[in-house]
């Protein structure tokens, strides 16, 4: 599957909660479109030379935050274009951040069950919000809380469970051209 007959193509941009599969759909989207691929946490963590969950436990999770924002404002300022961008679960929460992801592109959100989540995220330790005694129910109420965030901010919304990569993938390229044939980017 090519993207190269799309003229105007601008960003695709991922969002989600964790476990729902950004960086592997990214890295795919990257194999099929030529775009570069950026996943925001590995972006943030190079920058800042240590771990996510280094960073929420020595700085908090709105340093953290912070630096979402940071790096949102430094691509849209850059005009960043024929780019598939993966964002932290979290980087929604933010009003100012809605508004910059919705303003980069073609905003996908691939979406999963607390269920599904919990057992894709499970034994990763490196899940700072998620190093809790129940962390099905901090799953649970951060995606009752998120969920209409994502919802605000997606021009497609993707069922994960049951779907591979490729299926996926190929689901947003062609979602992702008729959008952009649409809009003027």
């Amino acid at each position: 599957m090519s993207f190269q007959h799309v003229e105007k193509i601008q960003n695709i941009i991922l969002i989600g909660f964790m476990g729902c599969g950004k960086s592997t759909i990214g890295r795919e989207l990257k194999r099929l479109t030529g775009y570069q691929f950026i996943d925001m946490d590995a972006e943030i963590e190079a920058r800042e030379k240590k771990s996510i969950a280094t960073l929420f436990a020595e700085e908090g999770e709105l340093v953290f935050r912070e630096k979402e924002t940071e790096l949102l404002q430094e691509f849209r300022a850059k005009g960043l274009d024929h780019s598939v961008i993966s964002t932290g679960g979290g980087a929604i929460l933010s009003e100012e951040n809605r508004n910059i992801i919705k303003s980069l592109g073609y905003v996908v959100w691939l979406k999963a069950d607390a269920q599904t989540i919990y057992h894709r995220t499970k034994k990763n330790h490196s899940r700072p919000i998620l190093q809790t005694a129940n962390p099905q129910q901090v799953i649970a109420d951060l995606l009752e809380l998120r969920t209409p965030l994502y919802h605000e901010c997606a021009h497609l919304t993707i069922e994960v469970k049951g779907l591979n990569r490729t299926e996926i993938a190929g689901g947003i390229i062609e979602s992702a051209r008729y959008f952009f044939s649409q809009h003027d980017t």
